[in-house]
């Protein structure tokens, strides 16, 4: 079942396009990294997944709800992480969550029971009396994913959250993922750090200039990406003469004198390795290279590689 769904989702301002056609589907009870860089359109998408922002065509829904339908519904069983907060400075951490359960009519007793039990989580305890003004970044983002958890949603959408976290306070974020994931929650999470997004996501989405260029798992994207693109590395004991070799639709590249990498259409490992040994080279290894999810990346976003 898909959580999350946008069918054509369209916004426009004025003569920009923000978000161009998507189409995106999230399955239930996984982490979803939307991978793209700065202005590439993934802030506006969830704000129209949130029913915060009315798309220009095209529609969304969470939880099978169409959003621009029934927004008040969205809301009730989502979690918001801003990238920038919409914390108050002048009041603790405590009542800022308290503050902020009140939009979901939770009795007083159980919301602080509730915010409590968050600020543990997010590793704010010790100081859940302190005025969020005194709090760093990164304290603030704990905060905010606290308050993003208030009302126990059972879809989180997180807006770079791991903006101002030091080292020790990312790998603490990844647990708690993984744990909501464990408790059956379904996560969208936004970044530009290709990093983050390759080791705690189970799909992948990367947009540029509002249009989502490629999704699915990691083992999926790379499949996707070298159809048609094979790189294989040769190595042998001898130097490699590449004028001795003739390789049909192949662009041979040496690096080194031992090593041979081929570019080719179809995967020719097989006649590659029959060449090297015909030619009387002492092969040491012939295999596939597949491409990290940054040649993936890099090469959409940048490259101008079409899909």
């Amino acid at each position: 079942m898909n959580m999350i769904e946008a069918r054509g989702l369209t916004k426009v301002y004025g003569d920009t396009v923000a978000v161009d056609g998507l189409n995106l589907a999230v399955k239930k009870g996984t982490i979803f990294g939307f991978l793209g860089p700065n202005g590439a359109g993934k802030t506006t998408t969830i704000l129209m997944f949130l029913g915060l922002i009315q798309p220009t065509k095209g529609e969304a829904y969470v939880n099978g709800i169409n959003v621009q339908e029934n927004p008040v519904e969205v809301k009730r069983i989502s979690g918001y992480m801003p990238g920038e907060g919409s914390l108050y400075p002048n009041m603790s951490a405590l009542d800022n969550l308290l503050y902020f359960a009140k939009f979901y009519r939770m009795p007083k007793s159980e919301a602080e029971k509730r915010a409590r039990e968050l600020l543990e989580l997010v590793g704010l305890k010790d100081v859940a009396d302190k005025k969020v003004g005194s709090f760093s970044t990164g304290m603030k983002q704990r905060l905010l994913l606290a308050q993003a958890l208030i009302n126990d949603p059972l879809v989180l959408f997180l807006d770079e959250p791991t903006n101002g976290l030091d080292p020790r306070g990312v790998v603490e974020l990844r647990d708690v993922l993984r744990d909501l994931k464990k408790d059956g929650k379904t996560i969208l999470f936004s970044s530009h750090i290709l990093s983050e997004v390759e080791i705690i996501s189970d799909e992948i989405g990367i947009i540029s200039k509002g249009k989502l260029l490629i999704s699915g798992s990691q083992d999926e994207i790379k499949r996707k990406f070298i159809e048609g693109r094979y790189m294989i590395v040769a190595e042998t004991v001898e130097p490699i003469d590449v004028g001795s070799l003739d390789l049909d639709a192949a662009d041979l590249r040496l690096e080194g004198q031992n090593r041979l990498v081929v570019y080719s259409e179809r995967d020719i490992r097989v006649e590659l390795l029959r060449m090297l040994e015909s030619a009387g080279y002492t092969v040491l290894d012939v295999h596939l290279q597949e491409p990290t999810l940054e040649d993936v990346f890099m090469e959409l976003v940048y490259g101008g590689k079409n899909l």
